[in-house]
């Protein structure tokens, strides 16, 4: 079924079009992939789709029922609510139900006759569809929901309007996945995430049971989710059926067809226009009028050909140079390197080398100190006596998550002059090697974006020719083609490279060698992406199996009272389960029971018993978690 139906969508700012003739439908199940350059309009879509843009034209229509789920901006909430009152706000619903739900109970122990047959009807249909709705796990789903996003439980107890603006971001796509919509609506929901969590999000998507309509420059993201991707232009939608992978590969095919298609066409003008002018010439020469009458009835069915524009393969992209001048082998040489906060310890001990030609990505999850360890050594190659041992002939390029320049004031054509001492025709030569051209560098850099902005300082450490380059999130504000075009320029850079990032597809194309900072240590993996994931996985089998090993372990040695109060976590979750089942059971013989007052009680006290025991369970769960 058609979740969502988009109809020949115009969209206009004043006299400015973003795009037209849009048309794709989300079917149910669908997770559907939007992609294209920056400003084509794509976040824009997603707010007509949820009613906060006008529509210029056309019509977006839902299937009854429908329900939307959009994370889009951090709304307001009290300077006093609670993160885990957000989650569990979510859930609202199911908690009134469940607080009903103690109240009949309660009702049922003190009315009598004709009065507690009717409570007793009334609990079991607010029971049922509570059970149906999934009211029993209801705190396992915001367990799991926080465990995933990295929602701590001293994260879940402090006020949200205290938490940065990456925790503010987690905290409410976790309240949407919990309200379950039909239709899910994410604008780069991988942002402020790390590689653990994105996994998370990657495994909780595939099986969401709705509908999802994703933006994304997170190529393995978009990969590992899709099955569907829509891509954006200014004049239409280009529906592929398939995965990222799959649409980059039939573009390519897409492209040389029509450009076949094109070409013929192109040969069939051109051989009628060669006709008409021999007609013409014939009519001349001849003095015939039906020569003249042929050439003109050429010219009409000429007229009436519908010319196809010539299909672009690839809009322009940047051009930067990438000559550099040559370092030793030895780059860098960090030993004993320690950072730490107060109480918290970033690094401790830790050490790395560099050498020529590596191109070495640092890992970790956020606020393991990547963006540290990056500051330490560039503040570190400064000194007249560094602790960390520099190679000879070394030329530094940073490129920060967050690009800030001196003068903001400054137009791009001043920026590029007064930096790099150069004539105003080379900075315009490099400038638009970086694809600022015409008017474009004229603008004031306080104007651009976060992504032009990068391709700005990018463009100046490429014309700078430095040999080692040091990226703290380079793709971060790109859009996927940058993003290639980066990629190229990377794996053409004759230099060194040491780059931080949670991009997948960035890492797997440009990584030769991988660094993870875990538990204050640096660890490192003498290969690439692919190497590091099988390593990983290897080392995560090892623990489970160790895990396993322990648990069985302990099993045999705890076989009285006190190994139900250490219980492990999988025997807890499976107690879980059992009270689930008898519960279910217990209502299942309410039913058949019927009008017997006196078993029907004996069997609601039962069931408040099992839902005490349930929560006395999941509470054990809980501490065992932090415990572990």
């Amino acid at each position: 079924m058609i979740e969502v139906n988009i109809n020949n969508l115009k969209k206009m700012y004043g006299a400015t079009s973003i795009f037209e003739g849009i048309s794709f439908t989300v079917k149910s199940g669908e997770r559907v992939g939007l992609v294209g350059p920056n400003g084509c309009g794509k976040t824009t879509l997603l707010k007509m789709i949820m009613g906060q843009e006008t529509i210029t034209e056309g019509h977006i229509s839902f299937l009854k029922g429908t329900t939307l789920g959009y994370l889009d901006q951090i709304p307001n909430f009290a300077s006093d609510v609670l993160v885990l009152d957000i989650l569990k706000d979510a859930l609202k619903d199911l908690y009134d139900q469940k607080q009903y739900l103690k109240e009949l109970t309660h009702e049922l122990t003190i009315k009598k006759g004709h009065d507690l047959e009717k409570a007793m009807q009334t609990y079991s249909k607010v029971e049922a569809d509570f059970a149906f709705l999934g009211g029993y796990e209801i705190d396992t789903k915001i367990a799991k929901v926080a465990s995933g996003l990295k929602i701590t439980e001293d994260l879940q107890n402090m006020p949200f309007d205290l938490l940065s603006g990456g925790e503010k971001t987690r905290v409410m796509l976790g309240h949407i996945l919990l309200k379950n919509p039909s239709v899910l609506l994410l604008d780069e929901p991988s942002n402020h995430l790390d590689l653990e969590s994105i996994e998370w999000l990657e495994s909780y998507l595939q099986s969401y049971d709705g509908s999802l309509l994703l933006v994304s420059h997170d190529r393995y993201f978009l990969d590992n989710v899709c099955n569907k991707m829509v891509e954006l232009s200014a004049h239409k939608a280009y529906i592929y059926h398939g995965n990222y992978s799959y649409f980059v590969l039939e573009r390519e095919r897409r492209f040389y067809l029509e450009l076949k298609v094109y070409m013929a066409q192109q040969k069939k003008i051109k051989r009628m226009e060669e006709q008409i002018k021999q007609y013409r010439i014939w009519g001349v020469a001849r003095d015939s009028e039906k020569m003249f009458k042929r050439a003109k009835e050429l010219e009409k069915r000429l007229e009436k050909i519908e010319r196809l524009d010539k299909p672009i393969k690839d809009p322009k992209k940047m051009k930067m140079k990438n000559h550099t001048s040559r370092t030793g082998k030895r780059v860098l040489n960090v030993q004993h390197l320690s950072k730490r906060f107060g109480d918290l310890v970033l690094l401790e001990d830790t050490g790395f080398e560099l050498f020529y030609q590596d191109k070495l990505a640092i890992l970790g999850d956020n606020g393991s100190g990547k963006t540290t360890l990056l500051s330490l050594i560039l503040e570190d190659f400064d000194l007249e006596e560094p602790r960390y041992k520099w190679g000879s002939k070394i030329k530094i390029g940073y490129l920060p998550q967050e690009v800030h320049f001196e003068e903001p004031s400054y137009s791009l054509l001043d920026y590029f002059h007064h930096t790099h001492q150069i004539g105003h025709i080379e900075a315009r030569r490099e400038l638009a090697k970086a694809l600022f051209t015409g008017d474009d560098v004229f603008k004031k850099i306080h104007q651009l974006s976060g992504g032009e902005k990068s391709r700005l300082k990018l463009a100046s450490l490429t014309y700078e020719q430095v040999n080692v380059m040091v990226l703290d999130e380079p793709t971060n504000h790109l859009d996927i083609s940058a993003r290639e075009v980066l990629e190229d320029m990377l794996l053409a850079y004759e230099g060194t490279v040491l780059f931080v990032s949670h991009d997948r597809y960035f890492i797997k194309k440009i990584a030769s060698r991988i660094a993870e900072i875990r538990d204050s240590k640096l660890h490192l993996y003498e290969g690439d992406y692919n190497y590091y994931r099988s390593i990983k996985q290897q080392e995560t089998k090892e623990r489970e199996d160790y895990v396993s090993t322990k648990s069985k372990q302990r099993d045999k040695q705890n076989k009285t009272s006190v190994k139900q109060m250490n219980m492990k976590e999988e025997d807890l979750l499976k107690h879980l389960e059992e009270i689930e089942e008898k519960l279910h059971k217990n209502e299942e013989d309410m039913q058949a029971v019927g009008h017997d007052v006196e078993q029907l009680q004996e069997l609601y006290l039962k069931k408040q018993g099992l839902e005490e025991e349930y929560e006395q369970v999941f509470a054990r769960l809980e501490s065992s978690e932090e415990d572990g």
